[in-house]
């Protein structure tokens, strides 16, 4: 077998299978006394211990029975290959205590007993499930009877919400690309075969940052090798890809929703979700097959909600931020409130207008987003596509105080960073899983340069660096309109949404 035809095949393999003004008057003298304030962790000592969300029990218990079938469909069902099982789980453990060992922390590794499962979870940036979290099972793979672990949806959709297990939040702390190169490791040292993830993963980057991930790639590199019935095409050509972080939305927000994604080209649909589960083990027939199956889990994320603000709020406070907001930001996302008054415009706005990174826009090609419309998972075109939306949907803001870091691609770390353009951070690291009170977002360190020395890249990907193509925290100036005072009281508001 000659090269090229190898390196065909590999691409084959890899890609059909490869399942974001003015400072106000406190600041400026925060900013003034203490020029260095932005350098360091802002408010720790305002972040708040535990979130005291529902139980997810709770929460199942009032589904409906639809509802609760999806729930069980995602964290039971299998739907995809194994990443990894319990041995290689285990050399997880034993690398992670080597690198501790190796890192200086410990004299050596004897000190350091093996990483438990909720250390191993954590270091990951997974959770245990809520509904039994006794069984050290991740909320965001299917652990199957023969100790097989299955990524499922709540890999992106499933995370902490400040130290809480929330499924459908943002999984802000997912290390995939970490996690699947470990697991490589770990295999190759085991001498287990790779899966398509940890192959796909060394010709394709998974994400760069921790809890962001290339996921609008996936999805053209899975349409690539499909036609619209979704039979697997012959060998052919890649696509041309723009590779990008994407920071994944909260799912209590699809219930508003009509449309998917940050530029809403796609009606939403249960057959939409089923867009990831295009490895070649699965043909058309799973779809159909498995179509009941996701009708019921788009139920379940459309009876999520939001998690309300577990400190206190000053009431005054937030209804004079509630007329603001009224005034100058609902004609885009929307009014708040009961049924009666409340109202999403879901409004597409020109990237010229909003002015946010323009990457995640300008790679799904006219003819990438046709290609989605003229197939199955858009009912052969039933349903509306749009070619060229040349902007980018303004999101709903139920529960935006639990969804941080802010923009398309998760650039922003705080409410108070989105409201103040003009001193957003070049780069910033996340230094705990605390709520910052103050800024309403991330408790995080901000710098001018990334870090000189550091002794993994796992460390480097839980940096955000700005200045990188597709990670800009430029845009959404709109606040400046506002005076600094103004922009205190919707910082406010926004904490009781």
């Amino acid at each position: 077998m000659n090269l090229t035809l190898i390196a065909k095949l590999t691409f084959l393999l890899v890609f059909a299978s490869v399942a974001a003004a003015t400072i106000s008057e406190f600041e400026t003298a925060v900013y003034a006394a203490d020029p260095e304030r932005t350098k360091r962790q802002s408010s720790a000592d305002e972040a708040v211990e535990q979130v005291a969300l529902d139980a997810i029990p709770a929460w199942l218990d009032q589904m409906s029975p639809a509802a609760k079938r999806g729930y069980r469909h995602l964290v039971d069902s299998v739907y995809l290959p194994a990443d990894l099982d319990e041995e290689v789980a285990v050399e997880l453990a034993r690398m992670l205590s080597r690198r501790k060992a190796s890192s200086g922390e410990l004299a050596d590794e004897s000190e350091q007993p093996l990483f438990t499962r909720d250390q191993l979870l954590t270091h990951y940036g997974l959770t245990t499930r809520p509904d039994d979290s006794t069984s050290g099972k991740p909320l965001q793979y299917v652990v199957t009877q023969k100790s097989q672990w299955v990524m499922n949806c709540f890999a992106c959709h499933g995370g902490s919400v400040y130290g809480t297990t929330m499924p459908g939040a943002p999984n802000n702390n997912y290390q995939l690309q970490s996690f699947i190169e470990d697991i490589r490791t770990a295999k190759l040292k085991l001498g287990k075969p790779l899966g398509h993830m940890e192959i796909g993963s060394m010709f394709m980057p998974l994400g760069t940052t921790a809890g962001t991930t290339n996921a609008v790639m996936f999805g053209v590199a899975l349409m690539h090798f499909r036609d619209a019935e979704l039979n697997v095409l012959p060998l052919r050509p890649g696509p041309p890809m723009v590779h990008h972080d994407m920071d994944p939305p909260a799912w209590w927000l699809m219930h508003r929703k009509t449309r998917i994604y940050a530029d809403g080209f796609a009606q939403k649909g249960h057959r939409g979700l089923m867009q990831f589960m295009l490895v070649r083990e699965n043909g058309p027939e799973k779809f159909r097959e498995w179509e009941e199956d996701f009708r019921d889990v788009l139920a379940f994320i459309e009876s999520l909600r939001p998690p309300k603000y577990p400190a206190p709020i000053d009431i005054d406070l937030a209804e004079r931020g509630r007329v603001v907001f009224n005034d100058t930001c609902s004609r885009c996302h929307g009014t708040y409130g009961d049924r009666a008054h409340a109202h999403y415009p879901e409004l597409l706005i020109p990237i010229d207008e909003v002015g946010t990174d323009p990457v995640r826009l300008n790679a799904l090609s006219a003819k990438h987003r046709s290609g989605y419309g003229k197939s199955w998972f858009a009912h052969y075109g039933e349903q509306e596509t749009w070619d060229d939306p040349q902007g980018y949907m303004a999101p709903p803001l139920d529960g935006i105080w639990a969804s941080a870091p802010y923009l398309h691609n998760g650039s922003i770390p705080t409410l108070w960073h989105v409201l103040n353009p003009q001193v957003r951070p070049q780069i910033w690291h996340r230094t705990s899983d605390k709520l910052d009170q103050r800024y309403v977002g991330l408790t995080v360190d901000s710098l001018d340069e990334m870090p000189k020395r550091m002794r993994h890249v796992s460390t480097k990907r839980t940096y955000f660096d700005t200045r990188v193509s597709g990670k800009s925290a430029a845009g959404h100036d709109f606040p400046l309109e506002l005076t600094s005072e103004q922009r205190t009281a919707v910082l406010e508001y926004l904490k009781t949404l």
